[in-house]
């Protein structure tokens, strides 16, 4: 006799970064930047400032003291956002959204000004829940307002949701908000000091479906 294969089990909603876990911002940032050299540099001192300021600077001020600060061209922050509009999803992204559309409410939190990160859910081209930047919750992650503004605008607790990291910064944040979460680990970084270990991480959202289609059969 056949067993019978258990049905999916999805969270009720699932809440994702956007700009590296489903978008690839890395890929603008280094053409903006001139070179991946000048572009990781740049990225990883906007990263330190974003995550050492907390309350909300303005989005478009952190890119341009970030700029300064590594010796970029004064053009670099200009040549970002007229880039803007091109930032690419990741293989995979859009398939997950649509494979999960039917059965989970869906959300992005993200480390942005409004006016650019809702331009950036846009391109995603899939009706989201809930769009949560910085800028409307008043704090950058990882601090738990963003997180917790995008549960309320779900209205789902974080028992019942899933988070889709793109930054091991993230885990510092879902911990705290009580949010069980996969680090789609795009390019190798490690964990940073301190911060708690993600449930499962991969260099691809393609384990992301598996796992969330047995959220519920999970401690």
């Amino acid at each position: 006799m056949q067993t019978p294969i258990a049905p999916p089990r999805y969270p009720r909603a699932v809440l994702f970064d956007l700009l590296t876990a489903l978008l690839d911002s890395w890929t603008v940032w280094n053409a903006a930047a001139g070179s991946e050299e000048k572009g990781r540099a740049w990225r990883a001192e906007y990263l330190r400032l974003t995550y050492g300021c907390g309350a909300y600077v303005p989005y478009e001020q952190l890119v341009k003291d970030a700029a300064r600060n590594t010796g970029m061209a004064g053009t670099a922050p200009d040549a970002l956002e007229a880039q803007w509009d091109t930032l690419p999803a990741w293989d995979g992204a859009r398939e997950l959204l649509q494979a999960l559309k039917p059965h989970c409410k869906l959300g992005v939190a993200t480390n942005c000004s409004r006016r650019l990160g809702h331009r950036a859910a846009a391109l995603l081209g899939i009706e989201l829940d809930a769009v949560v930047t910085s800028e409307e919750a008043g704090f950058y992650k990882p601090d738990p307002r963003p997180y917790r503004m995008a549960l309320e605008h779900m209205g789902v607790t974080p028992q019942e949701t899933a988070f889709v990291a793109g930054s091991g910064y993230d885990m510092f944040g879902t911990s705290a908000v009580g949010l069980r979460t996969y680090w789609h680990n795009r390019v190798g970084l490690a964990l940073p000091q301190g911060a708690p270990a993600p449930e499962l991480q991969g260099p691809t959202l393609a384990p992301a479906l598996q796992w969330l289609q047995s959220f519920t059969n999970k401690a």
